[in-house]
């Protein structure tokens, strides 16, 4: 599979307002790996900037003054995105800035999903931490990845660590294949090297739980006995492994 991480920078906040695109950075994921290849590109919006975006993300008209406009890149953007999967936090505001820029084109009628289709980070993080802060940087708090160079929003910056996020969301890790096999010389059928435990490697620790705290475990079953009217899953599992049929 192919993805392609998403991140954009305008000019305000409501395309209905005419707001425009002034940066766009996107990293590829092919098989949940990142590839190193990737797409950044500011861009010239033609427009004012508002002041409250600049403090967002430092981009002022003066540094875009030189920069092509979006109909000289939406060539090279939609052969870069077309037939991936977008992955995008909030994708209906990147979205709808992008279906804009695109309708502004005199040969293009049809929207980013004609060609696209589109996960949004932020509905899988809502649906996963309802009743949480589920923006990007309480993500990387969560998730810990390192954001500790986002001073200032950057669509490829942010593209980058919404991918390590993104990973972290849906399985964390990326190489693991149950399915591989390895030959006599300790090389996985992908080519990679086995890493195997060292035979005289000491055992691990048994730590048990001191009487103190079985005491407020068992405080804690029986409290949720009280809540939930009826007998506690733990129990019946705990008593299933100690009376295995």
């Amino acid at each position: 599979m192919r993805q392609i991480v998403l991140d954009t920078e305008t000019t305000g906040l409501e395309v209905s307002q005419g707001h425009r695109i002034i940066e766009i950075g996107c990293v590829e994921l092919v098989n949940r790996k990142l590839t190193g290849n990737h797409y950044h590109q500011y861009i010239n919006p033609q427009r004012e900037i508002d002041q409250g975006a600049i403090e967002v993300h430092g981009i002022t008209q003066d540094f875009l003054a030189d920069k092509p406009a979006f109909e000289q890149v939406a060539a090279e953007f939609l052969a870069f995105v077309s037939g991936a999967q977008l992955v995008i936090h909030n994708a209906p505001f990147d979205i709808g800035f992008l279906d804009s820029e695109l309708a502004r084109l005199e040969d293009c009628d049809q929207g980013l999903e004609s060609v696209c289709t589109v996960v949004d980070t932020l509905v899988m993080a809502r649906s996963k931490h309802p009743g949480q802060r589920n923006n990007l940087d309480a993500l990387c708090q969560r998730y810990m990845v390192d954001n500790s160079q986002r001073d200032l929003h950057g669509a490829l910056l942010d593209a980058e660590i919404l991918a390590d996020v993104y990973l972290a969301m849906t399985g964390g890790q990326t190489t693991l294949q149950l399915t591989e096999t390895s030959d006599d010389s300790g090389t996985r059928s992908g080519g990679e090297p086995l890493r195997r435990l060292p035979p005289d490697r000491r055992p691990l620790p048994v730590v048990t739980a001191s009487a103190e705290e079985v005491r407020a475990h068992e405080e804690q079953l029986q409290a949720i006995a009280r809540k939930s009217g009826g007998e506690v899953l733990w129990r019946t599992v705990a008593q299933g492994v100690q009376d295995p049929v």
